[in-house]
Parts: C-alpha cells; sequence; structure tokens
C-alpha cells in the first residue's frame, strides 16, 4: 500500500509516493530524494548529525516518519544557500572555524540556524553552548562552533536592522 505524502522541500513543494510508513525522514533525504547533506550518525536521536528544520524548528531527521510530515515544511542544508550565496550561519563557520573532519558540519549548521531564529542564541558563549548541546562533535571543534554561532547571530541581527530602516 502506498502512502502519497506533500513536502515543502528547500522551497519547493514536492508529491511523494511512499511505500512503506515506516520510512524515517533523514532515509527519504538520503535515498530517496537524493540530499546526502543531511548525516546519519547513531541513527537514535542521539548525536545531532541529522538535524533538520521542520517548518522552521530543529528535529532529528532519523527520529520522524516521513509520513508524519504531510503538508510540512522542509529545510535542510541544500536548502540554506541561496546560489552561490552562503547563509550567514554557513560563512560564520567556515570563517570561525567550526569544524575539522566536517562530518557533523551539517547537523551543526541547521542546529545554529534554528536556534538563532528561536531567539536562543546571542552573546553568551554559555547559552549558545547550551542551546547547541544536543549536536556532538567528535573532534571536539566546539570552541570554533560556539564562536560561528555568536557570529551568525551578530550578522543576521544586523542584517535585520538594517533591513527595517
Amino acid at each position: 500500500m502506498s502512502i502519497s505524502i506533500t513536502l515543502t522541500l528547500n522551497g519547493a513543494a514536492r508529491d511523494i509516493a511512499l511505500d512503506d510508513t515506516r520510512v524515517t525522514l533523514l532515509d527519504l533525504l538520503r535515498e530517496r530524494l537524493a540530499l546526502p547533506g543531511t548525516k546519519k550518525g547513531c541513527d537514535r536521536g542521539q548525536c545531532g548529525a541529522c538535524t533538520v528544520l521542520v517548518n522552521g524548528r530543529r528535529l532529528n531527521s532519523c527520529l520522524t516518519l516521513a509520513v508524519t510530515l504531510d503538508g510540512a515544511e522542509i529545510t535542510t542544508i541544500e536548502g540554506l544557500a541561496e546560489g552561490d550565496e552562503l547563509h550567514p550561519v554557513q560563512s560564520a563557520f567556515i570563517e570561525n572555524d567550526g569544524f575539522q573532519c566536517g562530518y557533523c558540519t551539517p547537523g551543526q549548521i541547521m542546529s545554529a540556524v534554528g536556534l538563532i531564529a528561536e531567539g536562543h542564541a546571542g552573546e553568551d558563549l554559555e547559552r549558545i553552548r547550551e542551546g547547541m548541546s544536543g549536536n556532538l562533535c567528535r573532534c571536539a571543534a566546539y570552541h570554533g562552533i560556539t564562536l560561528a554561532v555568536r557570529e551568525a547571530t551578530r550578522r543576521m541581527a544586523e542584517d535585520k536592522k538594517g533591513q527595517a530602516a
């Protein structure tokens, strides 16, 4: 039995037929929709490598059944940049050495984008660390990640002020 769902994926509407209602969002993204940027780490919701945004909120895609997301708006790492222009969080990660091996980086970036949008990031590095605590980095690039989130928060606030003026 096939079930159809509609997703807005990185800004584009997609009708998807699911042959198995047990497929996770992570597996759907990687195996069916050719979006390998979202990483499979622990497959148990403990590492954050699979973090994506669903309706603007951070979500571990390895724990979420795709069938439950009919009508949802999903943003993956592939959907952040606008053409050749990186998202401010992506730029800040590069400039602040927010990664080493890079495996956790897509999940870290997506979590940071969500954290900033939620209003839980700012100047306080401890608050940023707490907000990012669901994302593990085996290389221990946490200092660079924290600095990148703070820098991206500043830039995005400045951009918002500039647009309002």
